[in-house]
């Protein structure tokens, strides 16, 4: 008799694709609740359909949070579907603050193609950002499930961070790159732990609650979340970089063309062990101080040259690595089923590598 054929390896590709599969028909489901016009908006942002309705040719979103909640289920003992309800509100959720952070950045595109307030208009894509932040609140409120009214709480505290940490990104833009009132990187990482950590902290928290899992379990799943999170930022600052736009859907350096106050940025200016790092760091000073600073392609350029000769790419990538040996020893703190917690660190771990 032949021997069995081995599983495929736990990928995060391959990790992501069984969650959104699980995930997929309920979130296509509440969507359809919508009035028609925010719910093709909807499923434009999410990569279903094109302008007017028709099938879409590209492709969806990796579906990170809703991974989170189905595979913190799993390792909390509960079957995948158990966090179905709670995988919907933080997708709704997660979308809901693309589609006004995309008004608030300017941003024109998104994985390739127009953002949704570039393609149906401002107050249109404001419309369908408010529409699924009311029916992510929807969809766990009424889940029967005796889980449920804890589930909402979490979304709610969550809701109130994304908002800190919108609006400190925001004023971070209008603060100096050095000085007394420059951004600190700490401040930086409370930033991020609101606005990316919280969400996926509450995904991971999500799953574990409505899997009925004890408070402990819950709040070291929450905790891995959150440290996930900001290395996911400080992966996408690099990524806003230096970034292949392909991959991105992002153009080239789109970060600091933008004047963002990036992780990779803020380390750089803020080098001091080595003399070509503080060289370096003093003539990206100089360079974002000047009036003209990446007003161009040439200057953010050569930008992103002093950024990575000032230790900036390198301080992330350490960053990076750090926050998620933080969210391993949260994960080990606590009694999760084996298999599905290799699925969670495979997915952490592949989210952080894949600037390398």
């Amino acid at each position: 008799m032949p021997p069995a054929a081995e599983a495929p390896p736990a990928t995060a590709p391959r990790i992501l694709a069984r969650c959104q599969e699980l995930v997929r028909p309920a979130l296509a489901e509440t969507v359809a609740r919508l009035h028609p016009w925010p719910a093709e908006m909807a499923a434009y942002s999410f990569g279903w359909c094109e302008v007017g309705g028709a099938p879409a040719t590209g492709s969806a979103g990796k579906g990170v949070r809703q991974a989170l909640a189905v595979l913190s289920a799993e390792a909390a003992g509960a079957h995948g579907a158990a966090a179905v309800a709670g995988a919907v509100a933080v997708e709704l959720v997660h979308t809901f603050s693309l589609l006004h952070d995309d008004i608030m950045d300017g941003d024109p595109t998104r994985r390739r193609r127009p953002t949704v307030w570039k393609a149906y208009g401002t107050g249109p894509a404001v419309l369908a950002g408010d529409a699924l932040f009311a029916l992510a609140v929807e969809t766990l409120a009424v889940t029967p499930d005796a889980h449920a009214p804890g589930a909402v709480r979490r979304l709610a505290a969550t809701l109130s961070d994304l908002v800190r940490g919108q609006a400190d990104d925001l004023l971070f833009e209008s603060r100096p790159w050095t000085g007394p009132d420059a951004v600190s990187l700490d401040e930086y990482r409370a930033m991020a732990e609101h606005k990316t950590g919280a969400l996926l902290g509450c995904a991971a928290a999500l799953g574990a609650v409505l899997a009925g899992a004890p408070e402990e379990t819950v709040t070291a799943l929450e905790r891995a979340g959150r440290h996930i999170g900001v290395a996911f930022q400080v992966v996408d600052d690099i990524l806003g970089i230096w970034g292949d736009p392909a991959v991105t859907g992002k153009p080239v350096h789109s970060d600091l063309l933008r004047g963002k106050k990036t992780f990779p940025v803020l380390a750089a200016l803020g080098a001091t062990e080595e003399a070509a790092h503080r060289t370096a760091a003093r003539d990206l000073a100089e360079l974002l101080a000047s009036p003209d600073a990446l007003d161009s392609e040439a200057t953010a350029r050569r930008a992103a040259h002093l950024i990575e000769e000032a230790g900036g790419r390198a301080a992330a990538l350490k960053e990076a690595r750090r926050l998620l040996a933080v969210a391993d020893t949260h994960l080990r703190s606590v009694s999760l089923l084996p298999g599905p917690a290799e699925e969670l660190r495979a997915l952490l771990t592949g989210l952080v590598h894949r600037v390398v």
